[in-house]
């Protein structure tokens, strides 16, 4: 029986939000905490940009000591044979890709401006492919830009060259959210059922429909035989109106009527991280969850209305379809309102003595407290915002690697 599984692209599609980023160190506590969550892969960044490429090194070294495990890590490139070069170059230990190419008429006229053509956008992608396979990366996922404007003969021509060659998926990118969760039903079980290729979902949320033809999409590529990926991003965030958010997805998947039960979600996620992560993702990004966010939200589980409290007193069942409890929520949040000693980038070792001390974190001698002193002043400018409690646990643990995913040279 076929399964559903999250790819999370909040480091790649997310951070793409304009007016909006993370620091190196953020994108590392998403990729720690999505790991935590029992996501599949993450699609953590740009091989072929040089100032990711300390904070990819970082990470696959934590990748390398199972910190960072088993979650996936695939870098996102071009599909041209300079990009696959250019990124085994600057990381020869990445193990995972995703090639994108645009192929519909409308980006392939529009963008290429007669310089390609369908034959073309074929070629460089299985030119790409036989590149990466000669490099020795385990996993090759193949993206179809636009493919909900694409022609649906000319999109399973792209699919069985990609599979020809060995790509391990092929990504099926609603660029524009351009369609239905009608519409992308057909499309997608026409190229499953053909091809016989696990198919990812990549929807954007243009007309308020990403999650449900997420779901939509993954529920047509069981139907027809074959394994569903569904790319996320962290409360939506993503280009323009954003992608499909990551919790909305798990949760309409574990509770939505007709799925429940008849398909099933990868058994490694574990939705109690939700709160967590959908908090600290709103902080770093520096953007508040909507109040009547799916599940995070104040209000998911906010009750008012006589008829409302009532009934969900009686029961919570006639008002709450899942328990908050299972999302992580339900916990008392202390507020300090007295004397606040924080670490910034001026801070010293008093002050960072202070506040390991209240983490229970201790430091063999003072060489070693001065030196995660210094990577924490750093990771306040890193940030330009005050660091959490987890990631100054997770500077003291691995100083090394955050000295090196901190460190960007022009």
């Amino acid at each position: 029986m076929p399964k559903i599984y999250i790819i999370d692209v909040t480091n790649r599609d997310g951070v793409q939000t304009a007016r909006l980023g993370l620091a190196k160190i953020e994108k590392t506590m998403i990729n720690f905490y999505l790991n935590q969550m029992g996501v599949f892969q993450s699609e953590f960044g740009f091989p072929v940009t040089k100032h990711e490429i300390n904070y990819l090194k970082a990470n696959l070294q934590l990748a390398q000591k199972k910190v960072l495990f088993p979650i996936r890590l695939s870098g996102w490139m071009r599909a041209i044979k300079e990009d696959i070069d250019v990124t085994v170059k600057n990381l020869p230990e990445i193990e995972y890709i995703n090639i994108s190419i645009s192929t519909s008429d409308q980006m392939i006229d529009g963008k290429f401006l007669g310089r390609k053509g369908f034959n073309d956008v074929i070629k460089d992608t299985v030119d790409a492919i036989k590149a990466a396979k000669s490099y020795g990366i385990k996993s090759v996922g193949v993206n179809a830009e636009d493919a909900s404007r694409t022609d649906i003969k000319k999109l399973i021509d792209f699919t069985i060259a990609a599979k020809e060659q060995g790509a391990e998926r092929v990504r099926y990118c609603d660029t524009l959210g351009y369609d239905t969760p009608f519409s992308i039903y057909d499309k997608i079980y026409k190229v499953a059922e053909k091809v016989k290729i696990p198919i990812e979902l990549h929807c954007h949320n243009d007309l308020g429909m990403a999650v449900a033809c997420s779901i939509a999409g993954a529920k047509a590529a069981n139907d027809a035989g074959v394994d569903a990926y569904i790319n996320t991003t962290i409360n939506g965030m993503g280009e323009r109106a954003g992608n499909a958010d990551l919790i909305s997805v798990i949760l309409a998947i574990k509770y939505g009527d007709g799925l429940d039960g008849h398909y099933r979600l990868d058994s490694n996620i574990n939705l109690s991280m939700a709160w967590k992560i959908a908090h600290y993702a709103s902080y770093a990004l520096k953007v508040p969850i909507p109040i009547n966010q799916v599940g995070v939200g104040a209000n998911a589980f906010a009750h008012s209305s006589g008829i409302h409290v009532d009934g969900a007193l009686k029961d919570r069942r006639n008002y709450e379809l899942y328990d908050y409890e299972e999302l992580g929520r339900g916990e008392p949040e202390i507020i300090e309102t007295g004397r606040m000693i924080l670490l910034g980038e001026y801070s010293g070792i008093k002050g960072l003595r202070n506040i390991y001390g209240k983490l229970e974190i201790e430091f063999k001698n003072d060489e070693e407290a001065r030196k995660i002193l210094e990577l924490a002043r750093y990771a306040n400018v890193h940030k330009q915002k005050p660091v959490t409690e987890d990631e100054l646990r997770f500077i003291a643990q691995y100083p090394e690697e955050c000295r090196l995913l901190m460190t960007t040279i022009p």
